[in-house]
């Protein structure tokens, strides 16, 4: 798939992170995590991010991340294009975006680099020089200690054809509105905000037409639906949802830092479909909040 094509894909419809499956030692489980994306695969997403954020990618080995991507693209078998991380400093990133494109990705999500702050210029020649390294459309994901600028995404989108899309993990509505202005539909937005359903009808205005969705892992068939609303605007759908089920989600999630992805990870043991514990420094659900959080899906399932 090349870079157009990836990007024309992924502005058709929902977009997921599947969460990587752990052993009780916290080995990666392949088995088990080759038969939740056959599951998730059979639905109609767009796309499917091996080892992003909720799949604990920043929990990951180098040498792990490339196992998790060429089990992702054996068992998806082209069904649904398969994004790969490449995240770290410059050179790291590099090293991840070419051996993504060797496994056979679709596609690479440009994480925030780690433990650094940098200016635009710097963050402009990071991203431009991880572009130029792969064939694989990018998405640039704009977030933490790499936020960036209309100008920025700008000269970005200028600089390097491959760059296809942008992921927005700020929510600062002025600066989705410039980027737009001025870069227009030269990318895909996506939405990246944590439970990213909460911002998708106000940001579907900025031009930002899909998100990546991490409560697909275990209510997929809601998480379509949802998404099938946002596109309609129908706007009594939509809130009518987040107060059945998001909202009250989002009061468990919130309650203690890292709980985005360990909350999916419990969703999943919630449904009967167990992906295992989270790694460290991240921390599963109580006991209580899982019982919460799985009264809560059986309202909406």
């Amino acid at each position: 798939m090349n870079p157009a094509e990836l990007a024309a894909q992924l502005k058709t419809g929902l977009l997921s992170f599947p969460v990587t499956h752990f052993r009780p030692d916290l080995s990666f489980d392949e088995p088990a995590y080759r038969e939740h994306l056959s599951w998730l695969s059979q639905y109609d997403v767009a796309g499917l991010f091996a080892a992003g954020g909720t799949g604990e990618g920043f929990s990951l080995t180098p040498a792990e991340i490339d196992t998790v991507v060429r089990a992702a693209v054996s068992e998806v078998a082209g069904r649904v294009p398969v994004i790969a991380p490449a995240t770290g400093g410059t050179f790291a990133a590099i090293e991840q975006a070419q051996a993504a494109e060797a496994a056979g990705a679709d596609g690479l999500l440009l994480l925030p680099p780690y433990l650094t702050e940098a200016g635009q210029r710097g963050l402009v020649e990071h991203v431009s020089a991880v572009c130029r390294s792969t064939s694989l459309g990018v998405t640039v994901y704009s977030r933490a200690n790499a936020i960036l600028t209309d100008v920025s995404v700008a000269e970005l989108a200028d600089r390097n054809d491959n760059l296809v899309c942008l992921k927005d993990g700020v929510g600062n509505i002025e600066m989705m509105t410039r980027t737009y202005a001025r870069v227009g539909d030269r990318l895909t937005y996506i939405g990246g905000l944590p439970t990213a359903e909460t911002f998708a009808l106000p940001l579907l205005q900025l031009g930002v037409s899909t998100y990546s969705s991490a409560i697909f892992n275990f209510v997929p068939e809601f998480a379509l639906g949802f998404y099938a609303d946002v596109r309609a605007q129908d706007r009594d759908a939509v809130y009518r949802k987040l107060n059945d089920f998001v909202l009250p989600y989002l009061d468990i999630r919130d309650r203690t830092k890292g709980y985005a992805v360990s909350i999916v990870k419990a969703g999943l043991q919630a449904i009967g479909r167990s992906a295992g514990p989270v790694r460290p420094p991240l921390q599963d659900l109580s006991a209580d909040e899982l019982e919460q959080l799985t009264e809560l899906i059986g309202r909406v399932k």
